[in-house]
């Protein structure tokens, strides 16, 4: 199965730096519907991070409610790429 890396931070963050290959969804986008993972398995793992691991907590929920089951609270991108790279 595939591992899904997802930065909720805004656009302006993710292009400061971010996890190599991590998606940048946003909380608003997420709540507008996650296009972006329309093509996404509802089972595939997804780590979700942000800078502190509030915003990525609060993404979790949203994504929960969109029916996804496979979700990982990844903190920041230091802890994800040190844990899942």
């Amino acid at each position: 199965m595939k591992r899904i890396i997802i930065d909720v931070r805004e656009p302006h963050e993710y292009e400061e730096d971010h996890v190599e290959g991590a998606l940048n969804i946003p909380p608003a986008e997420l709540l507008a519907g996650a296009k972006k993972l329309d093509d996404v398995a509802k089972d595939a793992e997804l780590i979700l991070y942000c800078k502190s691991g509030s915003r990525s907590n609060v993404s979790i929920q949203i994504l929960k409610s969109l029916g996804f089951t496979n979700l990982v609270n990844g903190i920041n991108a230091g802890q994800v790429q040190k844990k899942y790279m």
